[in-house]
Formats: structure tokens, C-alpha cells, sequence
């Protein structure tokens, strides 16, 4: 089901890669800025700036991470690590005859367009980070982390890290799961912070759906918006997705080479005030002029939650059209 776009001048292609198959929709010509969405979502979520972008000179590329919509999705778990999603970045460019290209990148997809500017600045020339704050690699290993963040109850990240697990819960209902995600870390529907935190689940029994805001949707996304992202989901199901969080461990161990290294391209971050990711990463903003010392600026758009891009796409356009005016070349 494809609902009215902003432009009929979408052009949808299939590229070779390290993952099989690359799917990406482009609008625009100009220097290429590739855009990189992250958890659960698709090329779909910069539908309000493929448009912008073009209209401002670029050519707009926005992809299926592998896993995810039409895009290969490898069976091997450690087929999902950050070095295998990087590279595919790279091939990404090469294939569409370019030597450089802007990366801009939203949740895991900002995770995704740092690594790939810390590991290949000869290809990604400048840098954009939505929601979630860029740390350098290095400091304990992450699963270890993450479990001791919940006390008595089980962050999200954890509960995603065995397979099956939460494909069980959001697989029988997808586009109802999908709605209470995206309402649960949004502005307009997200849980007053007197009731529990969707973030985490009960360590006996839980599900995060226990936790989802339910009837309402958020008023950046349409009955048909979420028609798109659950037909993708029902036909992909959940494990190339959920396998992006099986590997961090793996991640950990990949990048340790380079522990504190900072990303020295020009940069870009803009984040939500409502948004966990910029609040718990809040000594990781702080470090900015230390881990990103090409920072444009570091912006946090008051009463915004996660998915910034479609929260607030007319703010994050004007920031993004006026930093890649300001680069060269």
C-alpha cells in the first residue's frame, strides 16, 4: 500500500552489497546524502525529507538497512554487525557512481552513520545524528550494561537480545505492536512519567505491549503510514531487525580498535527534549567537543520525542538543508 507521497519523483532501486540485495528509493540530484533509519522502521521514515533534500539540490538516497523491507535478510545472526552494515554503506555509494557522500542517520541508523564515518572518512565526508548521541567505542561491554539498568525490571534492549523471544510477542500482532511502539516514544501519546516506563519490562512474564499507550495514534503517523511499515514487517517478520541488538556484544569487540576514537568530519546532531535516548546519553552530548570536534551544532527540539524526523519534519529539513549548505563541496 503506498499512500500519497510529498513527490511522485521517487526512483526505487535494488543494488548489490555485501548483504545480497540493497533496496533504496532516491529523489533529487546533486551531491549524494544518504539516509540510514533505524528501529522499527524503513526507507519510509524520510518520506518529508527525500522531497526537501531534492528540492534543496541533492540527490536524496534513503535505505533498507539489511533485515529490513527489500533489502536482504542474511539468516546468520552475526550477519548483522555494525562492520557488515558499514560496509554495505560503502557499496551503497559505489554502486550508485559516487566516491563521497553525507551520511545522516536516525536511532540505530545513527549509530550505523557514525561507524561508517569513524571507519571510512575517505567516503563519508560529513555526518548527521538524530536522537541518538554519538559515544566513541570502547568502555564495558555492553550487555553487561544494559543489565544492570533495570534493577528489578528488564530493559528493552536486554529482553531483544534472545532469538525468538521477542519476535514472540510482536509477531501475532504486528501493526498493533508497531502502533503501541511508535506511541509509546512519541510526544503527542507517549506514558506520563508517573506510569510505568515503556522501556523496560517485568522480568517474570512481561511484555513491552503491557507497557504500550493504546487507541490513539500519534498525530505524525496516518491509519495508511502505518499500513506501509506493518506490510513490511508481516512479510520480513521481526529477526533481521531485532538482530541489530544481538550483535552489539560483537560490536563491542569489532570496534575496540577504536576505543575513544572521535569522529573529526563535519557533524550534525539534533535530538528530541522527550526523547529517553538524549536524556540517558546525556554525558554523551556533553562530550561533544571532545568525540565530535567538527560540530556544526548540537541541537534538542523542546517537546520532541524519538522519532524526530517524523515528529518534526519541517524543523529537522531547516537544519539539515542549512549544514550541508555549510559544508564544502
Amino acid at each position: 500500500m503506498h499512500p500519497p507521497m510529498p513527490s511522485a519523483d521517487l526512483r526505487h532501486r535494488t543494488i548489490e552489497a555485501p548483504a545480497g540485495r540493497l533496496h533504496l528509493v532516491e529523489q533529487g540530484t546533486g551531491p549524494l546524502v544518504l539516509l540510514v533509519h533505524g528501529f522499527p522502521e524503513s526507507w519510509y521514515s524520510w518520506r518529508r525529507q527525500l522531497p526537501a533534500l531534492a528540492a534543496a539540490g541533492y540527490r536524496a538516497a534513503a535505505l533498507d538497512v539489511r533485515g529490513y523491507g527489500r533489502s536482504s535478510k542474511p539468516a546468520a545472526t552475526d550477519a548483522y554487525r555494525m562492520l557488515d552494515l558499514v560496509a554495505d554503506n560503502v557499496a551503497l555509494v559505489r554502486a550508485l557512481g559516487e566516491e563521497r557522500a553525507v551520511i545522516v542517520g536516525h536511532d540505530w541508523g545513527s549509530s550505523i552513520a557514525a561507524a561508517s564515518a569513524l571507519l571510512h572518512p575517505e567516503v563519508f565526508r560529513a555526518v548527521a545524528l538524530l536522537s541518538v548521541p554519538y559515544a566513541p567505542p570502547g568502555g564495558p561491554r555492553p550487555t553487561d550494561v544494559f543489565a544492570q539498568m533495570g534493577g528489578d525490571q528488564e530493559l528493552y534492549v536486554s529482553y531483544f537480545q534472545e532469538p525468538g523471544r521477542a519476535e514472540a510477542e510482536m509477531e501475532p500482532d504486528l501493526r498493533g505492536w508497531l502502533a503501541g511502539f511508535y506511541a509509546a516514544m512519541s510526544a503527542d501519546t507517549m506514558p506520563a512519567r508517573s506510569e510505568p516506563d515503556p522501556h523496560f519490562v517485568a522480568r517474570t512474564g512481561g511484555r513491552l505491549r503491557d507497557r504500550f499507550p493504546s487507541g490513539k495514534l500519534p498525530a505524525w503517523l496516518t491509519e495508511d503510514d502505518l499500513d506501509v511499515y506493518a506490510a513490511e514487517f508481516e512479510r520480513t517478520g521481526m529477526t533481521g531487525a531485532l538482530n541489530r541488538y544481538r550483535n552489539m556484544d560483537r560490536d563491542w569487540e569489532d570496534l575496540a580498535p577504536y576505543a575513544g576514537a572521535p569522529i573529526k568530519q563535519p557533524s550534525l546532531f539534533i535530538g528530541g527534549a522527550l526523547d529517553a535516548s538524549t536524556t540517558w546519553m546525556a554525558d554523551a552530548i556533553d562530550a561533544y567537543p571532545t568525540t565530535l570536534p567538527g560540530l556544526a551544532s548540537s541541537n534538542i527540539l523542546d517537546g520532541c520525542g524519538h522519532w524526530i524526523q517524523q515528529e518534526r519534519p519541517e524543523e529537522v529539513n531547516r537544519l539539515l538543508t542549512s549544514w550541508l549548505a555549510s559544508l564544502q563541496g
